[in-house]
């Protein structure tokens, strides 16, 4: 377990290529050392996919999570990779690129994994509704919690 937790909290570097900002987000500076699994995610996906736009978002203050969790994310990615392919299959790329993190310590994964041309005619994000609790029943929360503190 303790490698897997080690490879979700590496420090990380990245830049980043962003083709339109979004007026109503805040634009993303250099991945903050507080937040290594944000950072983990950032990194992984613009390796692997190669993003022309890429926006990660901690969701994780609208649940039911102590304060500075990193459980709950958002991302948005843009890519030539995702051309020719179903939206399952974009799903399946990003679920497979961040495979450690999901089985390790992020609980909630929402994805927007849209091609360039999908992006040129509809930049904008999806919002994410209010916690309905869902965590509750779910037993592996606190030990991705835990996994994302250590």
């Amino acid at each position: 377990m303790l490698p897997s937790v080690l490879r979700c909290a590496s420090p990380i570097s990245t830049t980043l290529a962003f083709t339109r900002p979004l007026a109503h987000f805040r634009p993303h500076m250099a991945p903050d050392p507080n937040r290594p699994v944000e950072g983990a995610i950032r990194t992984k996906l613009t390796q692997q996919l190669e993003p022309e736009h890429l926006e990660v978002h901690n969701e994780s203050h609208m649940h039911a999570v102590p304060p500075g969790s990193e459980s709950h994310f958002r991302v948005l990615v843009v890519s030539p990779r995702f051309d020719g392919l179903s939206l399952l299959q974009r799903h399946r790329l990003v679920n497979e690129t961040l495979a450690e993190e999901l089985k390790s310590c992020v609980h909630a994964l929402a994805i927007q994994a849209k091609t360039p041309l999908q992006w040129g005619s509809n930049p904008s994000i999806a919002k994410s509704p209010p916690c309905m609790g869902g965590s509750k029943g779910d037993h592996t929360v606190e030990e991705k919690l835990k996994a994302g503190r250590d």
